[in-house]
């Protein structure tokens, strides 16, 4: 792969802002637009842009496999967990009135666990989708013309 000094130095610059930009849409999602999916999909933009500047390998170190293979089913524990807790307390699946003692109170708390599992599932499955077509490639022959 050959190195250019200033594509890898823009990315640098550029990596912290974008995850700081998906925080504030993660965060900001119960407020406004935006949410899990949409902070899923940004986060996950940093770090293919970090494995498309610097090489799969060196992303590898940063996210391992193992670390993608933990987080896509811990998102969707998040999500289940926060759904049962209403049934287990006498409310509907996703009741988020009674998660804490204030119904106002409950349905942030609630919303906000709700979009964070979706936000690291989605994360997680945007990297591993990347790294599966990435991670396939093949020298084209004169025969496959």
């Amino acid at each position: 792969m050959r190195h250019h000094l200033v594509l890898r130095v823009i990315a640098k610059m550029l990596i912290p802002f974008i995850l700081l930009f998906g925080l504030y849409v993660q965060f900001h999602g119960d407020f406004g637009p935006g949410g899990g999916f949409q902070a899923g999909v940004i986060f996950a933009a940093a770090f293919i842009l970090y494995a498309l500047v610097f090489g799969d390998n060196q992303a590898r170190k940063v996210i391992p496999d193992k670390a993608l293979i933990l987080l896509v089913p811990l998102g969707l524990i998040l999500y289940a967990v926060t759904g049962f807790y209403g049934l287990v307390f006498g409310g509907n699946f996703l009741d988020y009135n009674v998660l804490l003692n204030s119904p106002k109170a409950g349905q942030h708390i609630g919303i906000f666990l709700v979009e964070l599992g979706v936000g690291i599932t989605v994360a997680a499955v945007m990297i591993s989708i990347f790294r599966a077509y990435a991670g396939r490639t093949r020298a084209i022959d004169d025969e496959d013309w």
